[in-house]
């Protein structure tokens, strides 16, 4: 398997690594989670730019960005999640784009968080434009509705790294504990065959399991809160790499 390695950080390899979501609403508050995540256990740290009040004002996230990087000393993933997969407020495609494309230029950012089903052309756009800069591809898909059949979970998965993903990411919500079971089947199949690093999550508290297990069914990384969480289900970051760490194979 292809691994990620990012400063002294190496996705792909070893115990999953821990993300720790930023979710402040204001410049302030942003600064402060920085400064907080950056003492915590988690790994990597990734600002959910669609909780951010500003995000829609012209350089404000790109300017920050460098302030956020500059505080966590960690691999920064910036993520805009879209109104359609969860996240807190609606953008046009066009929007989206021309967002990422100005974080790409002009921000400091290690990995970058795509939607899969945004537009083809633009998708294969702002992976490009990745590429030229050196900043790492989260390809994702989010569905807070339900678990698909296992096999499309791995379909989805292999399109991901198709398409170009350095790492693939999908997060489903779970109805029964069968479901669960569906996301950990399809994760472990598909990670005997990928050449690249996995995340994947079943959300909610009948999914918290997923975000322990990864180690064993093949997901790299999981997300741990400080305070506020980005998902249903998270873990507050030291508990969670209390947990990881006793549970390491």
């Amino acid at each position: 398997m292809k691994r990620v390695t990012i400063d002294n950080v190496t996705i792909g390899q070893g115990r999953p690594k821990i993300i720790v979501p930023i979710v402040g609403k204001t410049q302030a508050e942003v600064i402060q989670a920085a400064k907080d995540a950056s003492k915590s256990s988690g790994d990597l740290v990734e600002w959910r730019i669609d909780f951010y009040e500003d995000v829609e004002k012209a350089g404000a996230v790109s300017e920050l960005s460098q302030e956020v990087k500059q505080l966590v000393n960690k691999p920064l993933l910036i993520t805009f999640r879209t109104f359609e997969e969860g996240g807190e407020r609606e953008l046009s495609y066009e929007q989206y784009v021309a967002l990422y494309q100005e974080i790409i230029n002009e921000g400091h950012v290690d990995l970058l968080d795509i939607e899969l089903f945004i537009p083809e052309e633009k998708l294969d756009d702002l992976i490009q434009e990745c590429r030229s800069q050196g900043i790492y591809v989260v390809l994702c898909n989010h569905d807070f509705e339900r678990t698909p059949p296992e096999e499309e979970i791995i379909r989805r998965l292999e399109l991901m790294e198709s398409k170009g993903a350095d790492i693939c990411k999908i997060a489903v919500m779970p109805q029964t504990p069968e479901d669960v079971l569906t996301l950990l089947k399809a994760t472990h199949r598909r990670q005997q065959f990928t050449k690249v690093p996995l995340i994947t999550m079943s959300m909610g508290s009948l999914g918290m399991i997923s975000r322990l297990s990864g180690e064993v069914f093949g997901s790299a990384a999981t997300f741990g809160s400080l305070g506020k969480a980005s998902a249903p289900g998270q873990m507050a970051v030291e508990d969670l790499a209390v947990s990881l760490k006793n549970l390491s194979l």
